[in-house]
């Protein structure tokens, strides 16, 4: 493979072809068209990741700080970490990681005091840690539990069972499931769950995922002897959600055809003779989130006639009245669950948590205190409890779990982890700012005390912006990391998120997406005018949605930062659709058959705005060989016509990890390395020297 210097760097040089594509009267070229193969398929592409790497890993293992870095972050993540208890049958479960475990292991407790027993370990299933358990799902008697096995970081599960007590695993093996969970009936025979037809050979990982189906299967016996419970193959796009009602008598079957909360819904008694499902919801106009029943009435979280969403009940026996049991707020309504005979509704004030308990008639109760500005995850249980769990964090608070007793009112911390830090010596506030139109951006900030705001600071700015998806102020070691080095973290919530309700949303997706880069560019401008730092000491990152978020404000703004981090970027924004789960992002992004959504999609889209002869910021673009959420064509082709125009002296890099997908299931050790090449990339091209 040939090499073309570009200053102290040389890049391997991408073969180019000659392709072209038309789009309602427009010609685009894609001469990298050829790198959206599957690299477990092709030669050429998986040579051209190998010369890729070697560029990339051998600028980065000369870095000088790298080591220490890397050193610092083990240290910083060898903590104990545990998650909020949950009980099945008689028996108190949870996830704990002892620090630098690959993944995390289940255990149980009969108490919780009582000494934890090992349930399942993944770690014992692979040696680089790759395979890891997704989840798991137990029989109303606790006997059996079925999980999920995810390998190398793909969005394909592998349904096993366990007989929990004496942790024999059955025969049964589900294969080709994908955004399903299962749902176990009252009887604890068999469960319901969603998976796809099994893919052509050698296009698992790249083919459209078409044609759900939802069956129920039988403990012990073989996947081929599942029953059919319901399909649409008048609707090859359509995908299922199977849950049985606490009270077992009932199957929801929610609807879904792409990532807008947009549902149908349909019902099916199981106490009687077969029959099919009956619909309740027969439209995707809004948002039906099932919640639980009470008989023939069931609740839904919904956005019906209220963008920041409200309960609703409604009687089969009557299906077409709608019955407001909590009405919507002022804030948006984020998940409402029914625990000891009470909603826990959760609610994001400003994009911080907050938590009120409403009576079954709608009745406000009280709202949960917590100890501070931060994020609180959990709330689950059964209508029979008394106790729940949270954990709650912050960006300087790692993951505390308490106890919430029901009836008090009260909560009590169980569970502290011990973190080699000090949070005290760290600052989080929230801040607002405006956007290009005049909207109002709130925007977390966090730092070590006693940094003077003098413009000199080395800062990160981290967003996201889509998908209804909120940020709100999380814990995380390489933030910490990057504090304690000396940087100031910044957080932003953009339009496109879920922050402030559906109209939050909607005015950043289809032709309004450039909201979202206006609110990310003007968070940046805020961080420079205020002082915090300036334009050679500013680096961005986002992954996925937020991959795209940075590709297109580099492309954008290229003067306004210094390094830039994209993450298992959407960055070809007229091809997205034909890949695995692309078509369902169409909800946010449009589509480039539309006319008016093509005209805007090629207008920011990151592979086909880029500039010849234009100077970027240092950028390392990162993505992983396994994932089949955003292939890695999307990074492949950018990074490549990156390094083409690219003509500043800055570094223009791509790391590409194998046997990792998207995020969920990556092993420890293979995040705390690429984190620690991000920092000191960004140590290297922000030019400042880390306390360490």
């Amino acid at each position: 493979m040939n090499f073309v210097a570009a200053e102290h760097l040389s890049y391997p040089e991408t073969k180019k072809i000659d392709h072209t594509d038309g789009y309602h009267g427009v010609t685009v070229a894609d001469p990298y068209r050829w790198l959206e193969d599957d690299v477990r398929e092709s030669k050429a592409v998986k040579a051209w990741v190998e010369a890729q790497n070697k560029v990339t890993f051998g600028y980065l293992e000369k870095l000088p700080h790298r080591e220490a870095i890397e050193k610092r972050l083990t240290e910083l993540w060898n903590y104990e970490k545990i998650g909020a208890p949950f009980k099945r049958g008689s028996w108190y479960y949870f996830w704990k990681n002892d620090g630098l475990q690959n993944q995390d292991v289940l255990y149980r407790q009969q108490t919780l005091s009582s000494e934890p027993e090992l349930v399942i370990d993944p770690n014992t299933w692979s040696q680089d840690g790759t395979v890891a358990l997704g989840s798991a799902s137990f029989s109303e008697d606790g006997r059996h539990m079925a999980y999920s096995i995810q390998d190398g970081g793909s969005d394909w599960r592998t349904w096993r069972i366990m007989e929990v007590d004496s942790r024999s695993v059955l025969d049964d093996e589900l294969k080709w499931v994908k955004f399903s969970s299962v749902s176990w009936t009252k009887d604890c025979r068999g469960f319901f769950y969603s998976r796809y037809p099994a893919p052509e050979e050698g296009d698992a990982f790249q083919s459209l995922n078409k044609d759900q189906m939802v069956f129920y299967h039988r403990v012990g016996t073989h996947q081929d002897r599942d029953v059919l419970v319901y399909k649409r193959p008048d609707f090859p796009d359509w995908g299922f959600d199977a849950e049985v009602t606490e009270d077992g008598r009932y199957l929801i079957l929610t609807v879904w055809k792409g990532t807008d909360e947009r549902h149908r819904v349909l019902y099916r008694d199981l106490t009687g003779s077969y029959a099919p499902p009956i619909d309740l919801i027969d439209n995707f106009e809004n948002e039906y989130t099932f919640i639980g029943n009470d008989g023939p009435v069931f609740y839904f979280k919904t956005n019906l006639e209220a963008s920041n969403g409200r309960v609703i009940a409604i009687d089969t026996r009557r299906p077409r009245e709608r019955n407001e049991i909590i009405a919507e707020s002022d804030n948006a309504l984020s998940s409402v669950g029914i625990v000891g005979i009470v909603f826990i509704a959760e609610y994001l004030k400003d994009a911080k948590t907050q938590v009120k308990l409403f009576s079954m008639s709608g009745e406000f109760m009280r709202e949960v205190e917590f100890p501070g500005i931060g994020t609180a995850t959990g709330f689950n249980g059964k209508r029979t409890d008394t106790e729940t769990f949270y954990s709650f964090a912050s960006i300087n608070t790692p993951p505390s779990v308490y106890r919430y007793d029901i009836l008090t009112g009260k909560s009590k911390l169980i569970r502290q982890p011990k973190v080699q830090f000090a949070p005290n010596d760290y600052i989080v506030k929230q801040v607002f700012y405006h956007s290009k139109d005049g909207t109002r951006v709130p925007m977390f900030v966090a730092h070590r005390k006693g940094i003077q705001m003098d413009g000199t600071n080395p800062t990160l700015l981290y967003g996201y912006g889509g998908f209804n998806i909120s940020l709100p102020p999380r814990f995380s070691i390489d933030n910490l990391a990057w504090m304690e080095m000396g940087g100031i973290y910044a957080q932003a919530n953009l339009r496109g998120g879920g922050e402030y309700g559906e109209t939050w949303h909607k005015a950043g997706t289809k032709l309004k997406k450039q909201n979202v880069f206006d609110d990310f560019i003007a968070a940046a401008e805020w961080l420079i005018k205020n002082k915090y730092t300036q334009p050679r000491k500013l680096a961005i990152r986002g992954g996925s949605n937020g991959g795209l978020l940075v590709g297109a404000c580099t492309n954008q703004r290229p003067d306004l930062y210094a390094a830039c981090l994209p993450a298992v970027g959407v960055m070809d924004m007229l091809r997205f659709q034909k890949f695995t789960a692309g078509r369902f992002w169409v909800d946010d992004y449009g589509s480039s058959t539309n006319p008016d959504e093509f005209k805007a999609l090629y207008a920011y889209s990151p592979y086909h705005n880029l500039k010849p002869g234009t100077a970027y910021p240092a950028t390392l673009v990162t993505t992983a060989d396994t994932d089949d959420r955003v292939v890695p064509g999307h990074s492949f082709k950018y990074a490549a016509r990156l390094q083409e125009y690219h003509r500043g002296n800055s570094p223009v890099l791509i790391r590409i990890e194998t046997r990792a997908g998207h995020g969920t299931g990556k092993p420890t050790s293979k995040v705390i390395e690429e984190i620690a090449d991000q920092w000191a990339f960004l140590v290297k091209n922000l030019e400042f020297t880390p306390r360490l």
